[in-house]
């Protein structure tokens, strides 16, 4: 019996299937040059070989978002048994960033090699436009390159392709050209009111670097405690701290996860910890009441003591920056400061003139210790709240202004320190501050209130300085204070700062409004976590 019209059909499109299967491999690339192709060339079919077709790829799903994806058609590329990284002719300096890539995909590591198909080369390009943490992740016939003109953009093209993986098992075909908004990125621990352990740092510093995050601030010295190892004056340490060994594998294991450390040792106010194995360098008012963890700068030991301990942490930490403090100085917070501390305003009068006040001293003070750590090859950084409005003595315009509060006695409003032409970083302590133990009208933020409502040129309450200003916004870091340490365990903590730090590595990466809801952002961290 002749076989009806709909099983002709059927036959019809096995036969078409098993053609088209035999017309190309298993990445979807057609054989095109080989001898069968010439006999089916010759051949009076008049129908060409059906291809296999991908769809348009999409862009990569990673935190923060890529700035710019180029489509394309193709399978992709996912790690194989036999996937590889390598690392392209003369760009031997990226052997950490292949061997740590190389071991979080669980493929291996072949070093200075020609790529094969299913490798992942990675290549410095110095001549290459888009500055030292841009990179381009190209994804095309079956296998991957990153490059990029510095090791910090290829690290972070690394950090894509890993959480791609981690999302979706593989990374899409195409293009990625992708860089940061902002230069400075980060977290900033108070490590003095709350010990933190080594291990616990260092784990935060490598999801710090899954974000694309470059800065670890570390507030180690305050009212509570010192928490850094001392040679030159060991008697101000607490029992709980750091040692050197341990800061040392901390500062290396930043430099191989592209991360700047930026030490704090707060000046003048928030000494507590050195002046109880120093008080006579305590501050007093005229009626002899101690200010709390105050240094009295009128005391030439005072300076000493300071530049002794920040010469000593300089050349422990190394790095590009350092942080002075310079904010709630007691002796400024209080209504008449003149009358209430005379002898900071003799001092002043003496080393300033007739017409200078405690502030004067004070900017004095900070310009004097900005001086310390430039000798060593640092840039100095200070809090807006030790720079004043009214001083004759002015800060130096090379110290950075990290923006945290409006509220403190001083503190001038962001535009004050931009149309001065100053450098801002944004720590808003409205929407980046997470204080343990919620006091003083603090809240714990959210990534949420982060994602949708927080941008860098909101440093101040909720209202953005106006647009002009933004490159001389360098970025910002969420900071992590312990004013009650006890509030939260070390694991609270990094549960309760997970979703801001993801919030906060997106809006400094990528300009404008996400392209997600926030739903959809958590969702995908969830994702990436558990990948």
């Amino acid at each position: 019996m002749a076989p009806s019209r709909g099983a002709l059909l059927a036959v019809t499109a096995a036969t078409a299937a098993s053609v088209a299967l035999a017309g190309c491999d298993g990445s979807g690339t057609e054989h095109g040059n080989g001898p069968e192709t010439s006999r089916a060339a010759s051949s009076p079919s008049p129908t060409p070989s059906p291809t296999r077709s991908y769809p348009l790829s999409k862009a990569p799903r990673t935190i923060p978002a890529v700035r710019e994806h180029t489509a394309a058609r193709g399978p992709g590329w996912k790690p194989g048994e036999d996937s590889g990284v390598v690392i392209a002719k003369g760009s031997g300096k990226l052997a950490d960033e292949g061997k740590l890539l190389a071991g979080e995909l669980k493929i291996h590591y072949r070093g200075e090699a020609a790529a094969r198909a299913g490798d992942v080369e990675l290549a410095l390009t110095p001549k290459a436009s888009g500055g030292p943490e841009s990179y381009t992740l190209r994804t095309a016939d079956g296998r991957v390159r990153i490059s990029g003109p510095g090791e910090a953009g290829v690290f972070y093209g690394t950090r894509t392709l890993k959480q791609s993986v981690r999302a979706d098992g593989s990374m899409p075909e195409g293009v990625v050209r992708d860089r940061p908004d902002k230069p400075q990125r980060g977290l900033n621990l108070d490590i003095a009111r709350k010990h933190y352990t080594a291990s616990w740092i260092e784990d935060r510093m490598r999801e710090m670097a899954d974000l694309k995050l470059n800065q670890l601030g570390l507030h180690f010295s305050d009212d509570q405690a010192f928490r850094i190892e001392s040679d030159t004056h060991p008697e101000v340490v607490s029992t709980d701290h750091l040692t050197k060994k341990q800061v040392r594998h901390i500062v290396d294991l930043a430099a191989r996860l592209h991360i700047q450390v930026v030490p704090e040792i707060d000046s003048p106010g928030h000494l507590g910890a050195v002046l109880r194995a120093h008080p006579d360098l305590q501050l007093h008012n005229v009626s002899g009441t101690a200010s709390t963890g105050s240094l009295d700068i009128s005391k030439p030991g005072a300076a000493k003591l300071i530049d002794e301990l920040l010469g000593e942490y300089a050349e422990l930490f190394g790095g590009e920056y350092w942080h002075l403090g310079g904010d709630e100085y007691r002796a400024l917070m209080v209504k008449d400061p003149a009358a209430s501390y005379p002898q900071l305003q003799r001092a002043a009068v003496a080393k300033y003139g007739s017409g200078a006040g405690i502030d004067d001293l004070a900017t004095g003070w900070l310009n004097d210790r900005a001086k310390v750590v430039r000798k060593r090859g640092m840039r100095p950084k200070a809090w807006n709240d030790g720079q004043f409005r009214d001083s004759e003595v002015r800060a130096d315009k090379d110290i950075e202004v990290e923006y945290w509060t409006g509220k403190e006695y001083g503190a001038r409003s962001p535009e004050e320190y931009l149309r001065e032409g100053r450098k801002v970083l944004n720590l808003n302590d409205e929407f980046m501050y997470y204080v343990l133990g919620q006091p003083n009208a603090f809240v714990y933020p959210t990534g949420k209130r982060i994602y949708e409502q927080w941008t860098p040129l909101v440093l101040r309450g909720t209202t953005p300085v106006p647009a002009r200003y933004s490159d001389q916004i360098l970025g910002g870091r969420f900071a992590v204070w312990g004013d009650f340490p006890n509030a939260q365990t070390a694991a609270q903590v990094a549960a309760g700062i997970r979703m801001p730090l993801r919030a906060t590595a997106q809006k400094l990466w990528v300009p404008g409004e996400p392209k997600l809801s926030y739903p959809a952002f958590q969702s995908l961290a969830k994702e990436i976590d558990a990948g």
